[in-house]
């Protein structure tokens, strides 16, 4: 007995605290009450829900059901509320049954019933009354149905319904047993609250439904919070959706006139390519697929960095799949999820969050190896404006997309019980839509993003736009000046970020279990901080000059000294990934650990990546090198930055979608993953064909090649996607 009561006790701990994290980090995630939403850009119809109420209709159609309709009163039980399943494993949610409630419409003497559905908020910890015919469900009165004896099938129907009905009964009496329980474990959920679907006519308002049906219509036999309600076709139209639905057929008609065009002249007529119109051919989606799948190796590329892009990008695709799962605000079960994330088996997920780091490391190491040799400080100066205006123009027709999608396809493609997760996102969207085309929006709205994984985005773009006061150095050609900048700005960020982390003393992790009240402030102010992400992109600075330095060169390195370097830097790494463990441990609370971990974590990774490039490049990566070489890459590469940007808000719809909560399990997350990962290449391969390949000849037409290398006899040739690569977003 005295293991069962520890064993309860240590349950409680988990599901008190896991919720506890779950809704301070849904408070930061999808908060927007400091966020203005003016109800022409908001999603739902509010005027619509006002519209529909009326008393004495409500009324009138409650008494109807109670007094002559019960099969249509049993409709609406059998549509909405139930007890929560797996609430020992802090499962509070029971969605009802979303559609079968919208799908309810009878005509009756004087007026038609429709259904509504809400959800509502139920504290546990109230006094219960004493409802001795709770729920009031008379007996159900069959219609007088001719129907064959033999007809089993009738039979079993009836037999089914009026077990249903008897189960409901009973699940609703239940509620009592909270109010007497001496049970540990039970009395322990006091503490909780319960959100249910109910389904109630639409002329009624939640309280009035339940108040009439429960305890008549003056009393109510239970204390709730009322939190929204859903009508069919309440999404009304907006600005935004017109603007992308304008936009996007453009485009759309566009590739269609421009593939015609390229069809005809290259496949039928057979004409000489050079003769086509290269502008007509811009937004052909044949030869754009070609471009995208056609890989010719070119010397001097770095082979290495699609296979590690590719590889960084599925390891936050299934890191965000686990995560919109174990904090989605509709799962069945979070004490399993906690007590598996606690454990050491899901270090492989809990570090997840340091794969970003590698793009920081990438777009450092491109920024220097692509442009070193090719610009001299004294051009790069005169065209700084060019410099910039290549960075954000190559970015900007897919984030731009993305955002419309968000604004209005994302939120027109499903609908669910709990769609106000994709209303949020909507919401932030068509609010702070400006805020993230500027790139401004970790510091602007951080609690409220527009795309909220957009952040990296928006530090990216900081870094290269103070970038040019150590790439001014590097590019003189003095190697003395060029290393006292790569140091000397690594070092002044790493003191920089260091002071900030001991002075702030941040937890060391997105969700930490021993400190869910710190979390928002971990994810405003350290999360989403260019000074504290910045060192990966200053140590891809240097490894990217290092690169450059020995371009074409052999460099020659003892076989023992290679292998004492993979060893150390493979080393680094595997403690990194598992000083994730620790920290998520219900006890942890060493702030001097946390403050080392966040601020020399991530230049340590930073160093594991570029040792494994160089490494690669000069031939001691072995099967590490033939592995991240292979060209299956290449495509994943490319599309890798369509693929960052559609994947996330993708997730959050089909998120929003379950008319049932999710029961977390690990095989079952894996095979979601593989589900969101083929959603988020064909989403980002249509993104990439249809918008990004045509803005990119655009672009390069209008704007130029760029400043070109002087022709060198020593060193090979680069190839030219490699100078595009570096003005894209490094992913």
């Amino acid at each position: 007995m005295n293991n069962r009561q520890k064993n309860c006790k240590k349950m409680k701990l988990i599901v008190l605290l896991f919720l506890i994290t779950i809704f301070k980090n849904g408070c930061l995630v999808s908060a927007h009450l400091d966020m203005v939403v003016p109800d022409h850009k908001n999603v739902f119809d509010l005027n619509l829900y006002e519209s529909v109420l009326n008393p004495e209709l409500c009324e009138e159609q409650l008494n109807h059901m109670l007094e002559n309709d019960q099969e249509l009163l049993f409709e609406f039980f059998d549509a909405g509320i139930r007890t929560p399943r797996g609430i020992l494993t802090g499962g509070t949610l029971d969605l009802g049954n979303y559609h079968q409630c919208l799908g309810i419409h009878k005509q009756i003497p004087t007026s038609v019933v429709e259904g509504k559905y809400c959800m509502i908020n139920v504290p546990l910890d109230q006094d219960w009354p004493s409802l001795p015919s709770t729920p009031s469900l008379p007996d159900i009165t069959w219609p007088d149905i001719t129907w064959p004896p033999q007809n089993q099938r009738y039979l079993k129907w009836r037999e089914n319904i009026a077990k249903k009905s008897n189960d409901l009964r009973m699940a609703m009496a239940g509620f009592d047993s909270f109010s007497g329980a001496t049970n540990e474990s039970i009395s322990a959920l006091a503490a909780l609250t319960f959100r249910l679907g109910v389904c109630i006519p639409k002329a009624c308002t939640p309280r009035t439904a339940i108040n009439a049906i429960f305890g008549g219509l003056n009393t109510s036999p239970i204390e709730f919070e009322e939190s929204y309600c859903r009508l069919p076709k309440d999404k009304h139209w907006v600005a935004g959706d017109y603007v992308a639905l304008i936009i996007f057929g453009i485009f759309i008609l566009l590739v269609a006139l421009s593939t015609g065009y390229d069809i005809r002249h290259n496949i039928f007529l057979q004409k000489d390519p050079k003769k086509t119109n290269k502008l007509l051919l811009a937004f052909s989606a044949y030869t754009n697929t070609r471009r995208l799948v056609t890989y010719t190796p070119v010397p001097g590329t770095l082979e290495c960095l699609d296979g590690i892009r590719s590889f960084a990008m599925m390891w936050v695709i299934i890191g965000h799949t686990f995560v919109t799962q174990t904090q989605s605000q509709i799962m069945g079960n979070p004490a399993d999820a906690l007590a598996w994330m606690t454990s050491l088996q899901s270090v492989w997920i809990t570090a997840a969050p340091i794969t970003v780091d590698t793009f920081f490391t990438l777009s450092g190491l491109l920024l220097v190896y692509t442009t070193a040799g090719k610009l001299t400080s004294l051009k790069l100066l005169k065209n700084l404006h060019l410099f910039y205006l290549n960075r954000l123009l190559r970015m900007f027709p897919v984030l731009a997309a993305v955002i419309l999608l968000q604004i209005s396809i994302f939120n027109r493609v499903a609908d669910g019980p709990y769609w106000n997760v994709e209303m949020t996102n909507t919401h932030r969207c068509r609010v702070f839509w400006w805020s993230t085309l500027l790139h401004i929006q970790n510091y602007v709205n951080p609690s409220h993003m527009c795309l909220s994984h957009s952040w990296y985005l928006a530090i990216d773009v900081q870094l290269h736009i103070i970038s040019p006061i150590v790439l001014v150095w590097i590019l003189t050609g003095k190697r003395k000046l060029a290393w006292s900048a790569l140091v000397g700005s690594l070092i002044a960020v790493l003191a920089a970020a260091t002071t900030y982390n001991f002075i702030k003393e941040f937890q060391s992790g997105p969700v930490i279990p021993s400190r869910p009240l710190d979390t928002p402030d971990y994810l405003i102010n350290y999360y989403v901080n260019t000074l504290t992400r910045a060192s990966p992109f200053f140590v891809g600075l240097i490894f990217g000059y290092i690169l450059h330095l020995n371009r074409g060169k052999k460099v020659v390195i003892n076989f023992y000294a290679a292998a004492v370097m993979w060893v150390c830097t493979t080393v680094i790494a595997l403690l990194i990934i598992y000083s994730s463990y620790p920290i998520m441990q219900l006890d942890w609370n060493n702030q001097f650990a946390d403050s080392m971990i966040n601020s020399f974590m991530r230049p340590a990774w930073a160093m594991f990546i570029g040792w494994m490039i160089f490494a690669c490049e000069h031939g001691y990566g072995g099967p590490v090198n033939w592995v991240l070489s292979l060209r299956a890459w290449k495509v994943l590469g490319r599309l890798s930055y369509a693929m960052y940007l559609v994947h996330y808000p993708l997730m959050f719809v089909v998120l929003a979608m379950p008319i049932v909560p999710i029961y977390f399990d690990v095989q079952f997350s894996l095979y979601n993953f593989f589900a969101d990962f083929l959603l988020a290449v064909v989403v980002a391969f249509i993104v990439t064909i249809l918008i990004d390949s045509p803005c990119s000849v655009l672009i390069k037409h209008f704007m130029g090649g760029g400043p070109r290398r002087p022709p060198q006899k020593t060193a090979p040739a680069i190839e030219p996607e490699m100078v595009e690569k570096e003005l894209k977003t490094q992913l």
